[in-house]
């Protein structure tokens, strides 16, 4: 299980054409953060997927989601964001496919999450809560829909500490201009249990995502 937060920040993230298209240039066709299909596999390990009903929160232009009906047997998916442009890359991918029937697109509205309590079996999230600001609030959200025994599974870009970032770090967030807001592990375990999450399991990537990291300065190279 890992982490997530609930405010939905004004600041647009990902946006025009151009930009999804550079993306999946980088991680594959409808993937817009690193590891593509590998990185969700690694994530889903071990998760009964079939049958279930599930939300991608924060679902890009929509890789994740369909291949979470088409290559892992998911019920019905429903995803959701917060930005227009991804919202309608990922409505056309899901046409393109003809699985209307069982995914379904949305735009997410500033504030708690508009669904009714035990809505979903599992809550997919990969590498989007950073844009969140109270994490706080939105894995206790995540809680709230989550039927009972159901799973909060998500990947996510973390700090090692909640102190005030280095100045290498903010002028890295400075030339993203994506509005990340990074929390440590502590932060999100603390929020995990204080909303009443059990199991909880965090897992370093950090190795992993180094290794990608030399990749794509050799491919934008």
């Amino acid at each position: 299980m890992s982490e997530d937060s609930s405010r939905m920040t004004k600041q647009k993230q990902y946006y025009e054409k151009e930009h999804i298209e550079f993306l999946e240039k980088l991680w594959g066709d409808g993937y817009m953060s690193p590891g593509g299909t590998e990185e969700v596999k690694k994530i889903l390990d071990g998760l009964k997927i079939s049958k279930k009903s599930i939300l991608d929160l924060g679902c890009g232009s929509g890789g994740i989601t369909v291949s979470l009906v088409t290559n892992y047997g998911a019920k019905n998916v429903i995803g959701l964001d917060i930005e227009n442009d991804v919202c309608l890359a990922a409505k056309q991918r899901v046409i393109r496919l003809g699985l209307e029937q069982d995914i379904k697109i949305k735009k997410a509205n500033p504030g708690p999450l508009e669904f009714e309590d035990m809505t979903f079996d599992i809550v997919f999230s990969k590498d989007s809560i950073v844009h969140i600001q109270d994490k706080e609030r939105l894995v206790a959200d995540i809680f709230r829909i989550l039927k009972p025994g159901g799973y909060f599974v998500a990947s996510d870009w973390l700090r090692s500490h909640d102190g005030q970032p280095s100045a290498e770090m903010m002028r890295y967030l400075d030339l993203e201009d994506l509005g990340f807001d990074m929390a440590s592990p502590k932060r999100y375990r603390v929020a995990l249990q204080r909303a009443g999450y059990e199991n909880i399991v965090l897992l370093n990537r950090n190795e992993w995502y180094l290794d990608q990291a030399r990749k794509e300065l050799n491919t934008l190279s």
